[in-house]
């Protein structure tokens, strides 16, 4: 399937350089929790993990709110303009002083709501200490990179910060005590990618105060950050509604649920991300052909992945929760099997809603389509979380997922004449049926935890495989084998 995608060139890269250095990206972001994230649950517990977690939640909507969706909006931007340096040094300068301006008023917003409301008095010095993640947050310039197709700045650029990351994590957590100290290697993380791609931005772009016009961007951007600041309902603030609501310790499970279920989402959308550019620029240039065989390739690529992954994700839930996060986080295991079907939902919900409505410009339909999902979670949470905690919070989060998804399809459909390859869903669900039995006899004949579930995903995985190839002849099943034979072939002689 990657061999036959054929993407557009561009003087600053290929695709297949692109999609190398997004999958290292996609990689790095799956292993660094796996790594981490084990470690200081088992350290900190539930109450200390859903502490740090709702301060940074807290702290990351205002972070959203200062954005105003220049994350999304400016890849598109910047895609448009990457083949002419003096419109890109003003978008850039543009985008950027616009987001300098917002972080620092919301800034000063966010420590108001600190200093007055008393729910933030007890940990009050860690909430000012993430205020860094909002002042400093126009440095995050990933949509520039995005836009000019640069991702081995990204990829790079993160695998740094994260090693350090969790060598500080390893260094100075220790004990149960160490909270504040989880939430400043936190924000090192998330701060740290963004300050040194601003060290580096200046080889691409030259930072300009001549012939910018902000009036431009308004509209555009006033649809993409209702649309953001709408999604984040049901994305970022469900932890601040479930901390609100319930207590820490719920916190801490519901967190420990997500992060197993959104680990692999990167993933699902690894090739979306690369894609999305061309899509831009083919929707710009007016090659429907081109634009429509990207569709195509995308949605096939999300069903041979995210079907499989939310299988795995459910069939090996109690698993997962023990083996990562330890047995003190066992209750997790609900909202782990509730959040399994995340991957299929989140994929798809990028592949209509960003990949398409966000590139074609449709920013008033995905304002909608949010608008209705953000209704939906807000009326859900209230409802549920009093009576079931984070079993509650779950539930909320799917429900209001799949009416999102389910709105991006409907404008989808009334606006673009792409004719959806069911035919890929069925073929992976039917693929993905065998992995019942053998993660039942893995647990089976396997007394081991760890032993029994490396080994039901390896068989899983070679299985589904396996019938793709034979039963379905799926492209990309056939690429990855077609490669392995010639590489196996090439060491044999």
């Amino acid at each position: 399937m990657i061999k036959e995608l054929n993407l557009r060139a561009n003087p600053v890269s290929t695709t297949k350089s692109n999609y190398v250095f997004n999958l290292l990206l996609t990689i790095v972001n799956l292993i660094f929790p796996i790594i981490s994230f084990p470690y200081a649950a088992r350290i900190l517990g539930p109450v200390g993990i859903g502490k740090v977690q709702f301060i940074t939640s807290f702290a990351q909507y205002f972070a959203l709110v200062a954005a105003l969706g220049i994350p999304i909006y400016g890849i598109r931007e910047i895609a448009k303009v990457q083949n002419d340096r003096e419109r890109l040094n003003r978008t850039f300068s543009e985008l950027t002083l616009i987001y300098v301006f917002t972080s620092v008023i919301i800034s000063v917003v966010y420590l108001g709501v600190i200093l007055i409301v008393d729910k933030f008095r007890v940990d009050q010095s860690s909430y000012i200490v993430s205020a860094g993640i909002i002042l400093l947050g126009f440095s995050s310039i990933d949509w520039f990179y995005s836009g000019i197709e640069r991702f081995k700045v990204i990829a790079v650029r993160s695998v740094i910060i994260k090693a350090i990351s969790l060598l500080l994590l390893y260094l100075f957590v220790k004990k149960p005590s160490d909270v504040f100290t989880y939430l400043i290697i936190n924000i090192f993380a998330l701060v740290g990618n963004n300050l040194i791609s601003m060290l580096l931005v200046w080889k691409d772009v030259t930072f300009t105060t001549k012939e910018l016009n902000f009036i431009r961007h308004l509209k555009p951007l006033f649809f993409i950050f209702s649309t953001s600041l709408a999604s984040s309902m049901y994305t970022l603030l469900d932890v601040v509604i479930l901390g609100f609501l319930s207590d820490e310790r719920a916190v801490g499970f519901y967190s420990a649920g997500v992060k197993l279920a959104k680990i692999t989402i990167p993933f699902v959308t690894s090739l979306g991300v690369v894609a999305m550019p061309k899509i831009s620029f083919s929707l710009k240039e007016g090659d429907m052909s081109n634009f429509y065989n990207l569709l195509d390739k995308s949605f096939r690529f999300i069903a041979f992945i995210s079907i499989p992954i939310a299988f795995g994700l459910f069939l090996l839930s109690h698993e997962a929760v023990v083996i990562f996060s330890g047995d003190k986080f066992l209750q997790a295991t609900g909202v782990m099997r509730i959040l399994s079907i995340m991957p299929i939902i989140i994929g798809f919900g990028y592949f209509f809603g960003i990949q398409i409505l966000i590139s074609s410009a449709k920013d008033k339909q995905m304002l909608i389509s949010v608008t209705v999902g953000m209704i939906v979670s807000v009326v859900m949470n209230f409802l549920l979380i009093p009576f079931l905690n984070e079993i509650g919070a779950a539930i909320a989060n799917i429900v209001s997922e799949v009416f999102v998804t389910l709105t991006y399809m409907y404008f989808v459909k009334k606006y673009f004449n792409f004719k959806v390859p069911y035919k890929s869903l069925w073929q992976a669900l039917l693929s993905s049926i065998i992995f019942v039995p053998i993660t039942i006899m893995s647990r089976y004949l396997i007394g081991n935890m760890i032993f029994h579930t490396v080994i039901a995903v390896v068989t899983c995985a070679i299985s589904y495989a396996v019938i793709q190839q034979v039963f379905f002849k799926n492209e990309l099943s056939v690429w990855v084998y077609e490669a392995l034979i010639k590489k196996f072939k090439s060491i044999k002689q």
